[in-house]
């Protein structure tokens, strides 16, 4: 009397669905693309950001602290200084009390009172003289000490920091035209680096929506077999209400032969 039972539960057309749903659903998915063939994007994003970093600091350093602290920028041009400064050398020289400067510092002054002709060498000796407190200064690879003492009045300041090369870009520049050059290189690599921000915001947004939708579409096909699966239980209610009239018959049968036999 069971068999009904068992065969609407078993039946294969019950379980195909879920078969059906789970291999085509992959089949929707995009290929992912190798580490190879994104490489060449890659390299471009690192080298773009990395050259927008670099130009960015070099902007911050040699022209925007220089103006905040009253700094001056200048070029190393010969190699009295190597090799702590060879000649391309941009050394950023900061104002400096006279009385404040010691043996070992190096300082940029001017050859001659007034005139705007500088050098940078380093301190080796202070020397008082009858006339007043006197610097005497050497370059790094010159074999002896310049011939001439260092008034305060020609100091222009300690150098601060440096950095090798950069003179070669900027030397024979205008301190206005370096000034507006800057400005102008600022303004493209913000720029730059907005519209990198936007475009980078705008493929993930594409790509999460692009997601989503592959998600949703892949929902029906996972939920159908359970709308089956469901109906099931009427399968099986339906195959047991025929095994249950003979059932009843064969009592009434029997409750009429008893009454028979009874009379």
């Amino acid at each position: 009397m069971n068999d009904p039972v068992t065969d609407a539960t078993t039946h294969p057309a019950t379980s195909e669905p879920v078969d059906i749903a789970t291999e085509e659903a992959p089949a929707e998915s995009e290929p992912k693309r190798s580490f190879l063939s994104r490489l060449p994007g890659i390299v471009v994003r690192v080298v773009s950001w990395t050259v927008l970093v670099v130009c960015g600091l070099l902007i911050v350093g040699f022209v925007l602290v220089p103006r905040l602290t009253g700094s001056t920028p200048y070029t190393v041009l010969t190699g009295s200084m190597r090799p702590t400064m060879p000649p391309g050398t941009t050394v950023v020289v900061k104002p400096i009390q006279f009385a404040e400067i010691k043996v070992g510092d190096a300082i940029t002054y001017q050859l001659s009172s007034g005139e705007p002709e500088v050098v940078t060498h380093r301190v080796i000796g202070i020397n008082v003289t009858a006339d007043g407190v006197r610097l005497e200064t050497k370059g790094d690879a010159n074999p002896k000490p310049d011939p001439s003492l260092v008034r305060e009045e020609q100091v222009r300041g300690k150098v601060w920091y440096w950095l090798p090369v950069i003179g070669y870009v900027t030397n024979g520049v205008t301190s206005d035209t370096r000034s507006w050059l800057a400005q102008g290189l600022g303004v493209a690599l913000i720029g730059y680096a907005v519209v990198t921000l936007i475009v980078t915001v705008v493929r993930r947004k594409k790509k999460d929506a692009s997601d989503e939708s592959q998600d949703t579409e892949a929902t029906p096909l996972v939920d159908a077999p359970e709308d089956q699966t469901a109906a099931e239980p009427i399968a099986a209610e339906s195959t047991e209400q025929p095994s249950e009239l003979p059932t009843r018959r064969s009592l009434r049968q029997q409750r009429a032969d008893d009454s028979g036999q009874a009379k």
